[in-house]
């Protein structure tokens, strides 16, 4: 199956970049390379393009899609956390942008064995990087009620996170639950049937709190922010599409705390923390997809793109 994804916001990502052709610029979720390309296409021969992503099959679908542009463009499996890092090993310190869409990819969710999807029957999984231990079926089996009804609260927005958990809790001291077709299953039973006809698929939030939680997706994105703003080049920008809500708190917090670090009480005449501004947020709302992007690409509806400017 190819490696598809409908790049969400795609043009207002690229407008927001500002790419200059000869620059330095990193996808550290390079997924099958859409935003990539665009990127690449605006790239001279002494531009250089660098796509980070954990997921193998992503690595695979993006290098043949981007090989027409041959030496301007390098590829690493890892995790975008480690991104100061892996453009230092390869003897980058500065880069003029970087894009992060944070989004599963439709890839990710259509191939059923990955266990990112509740419409299909398969192993509990749901790793992005394959290499790592946790999977899905630790956390469902393995976490107290307690810290299930927190992450199902909490990442996944659920107001009947208290009673999935408790079913979730029963239902494994039967046997343990091996499968997505399983987990869905007893999500439904906890969530009244008025309530499932009027507000999409019952697992859709539990699923979204589970893969959060077993690919620490917000603390990735919490710990790693102020070290890519600290890379960017003065004018480089930084562009965030989130698709959830606490991502995009995040995002938001730390954007503005790089734009205005100062800790002094606001009874100070002037400054003396001596914090400095590192740059400004660009978007001082979030960039919205458009009504005809909402309609063909549903994938789309909850997405906010973020931007901000190095000094």
């Amino acid at each position: 199956m190819a490696f598809e994804h409908k790049s969400v916001l795609l043009e207002e990502t690229i407008e927001g970049l500002a790419i200059k052709p000869d620059g330095i610029y990193v996808d550290g979720t390079l997924g099958g390379g859409g935003h990539a390309y665009e990127v690449c296409r605006r790239l001279s021969n002494k531009g250089s393009f660098i796509g980070i992503d954990q997921d193998a099959a992503a690595i695979e679908a993006a290098s043949e899609r981007l090989l027409s542009f041959g030496e301007r463009v390098t590829i690493i499996r890892s995790n975008y956390c480690d991104m100061k890092l892996r453009l230092h090993e390869i003897g980058i310190d500065k880069v003029d942008g970087i894009v992060l869409d944070l989004g599963v990819s439709s890839y990710q969710l259509d191939t059923a064995d990955r266990g990112f999807s509740y419409r299909a029957d398969a192993p509990l999984d749901m790793r992005m990087d394959t290499r790592q231990s946790v999977t899905a079926k630790d956390i469902v089996n393995g976490y107290s009620e307690m810290d299930l009804f927190r992450i199902i609260r909490d990442y996944g927005e659920d107001k009947f996170a208290k009673n999935i958990a408790k079913h979730i809790v029963a239902e494994r001291e039967k046997g343990p639950i091996e499968t997505t077709g399983q987990l869905a299953e007893i999500i439904k039973q906890s969530i009244p049937m008025k309530v499932q006809k009027t507000s999409g698929h019952p697992a859709k939030r539990t699923f979204q709190a589970i893969r959060i939680e077993c690919n620490r997706e917000l603390e990735v994105l919490r710990d790693s922010l102020d070290d890519m703003i600290d890379i960017l080049n003065p004018g480089g920008r930084i562009c965030i599409i989130t698709f959830h809500s606490l991502e995009d708190r995040i995002v938001k917090g730390i954007f503005k705390k790089n734009e205005n670090p100062c800790t002094c009480p606001s009874t100070f005449p002037m400054c003396v923390c001596g914090k400095v501004s590192k740059g400004r947020v660009v978007t001082k709302k979030p960039v919205l997809p458009s009504e005809e992007e909402m309609e063909e690409n549903s994938r789309s509806k909850s997405a906010k793109l973020r931007i901000f400017e190095r000094r």
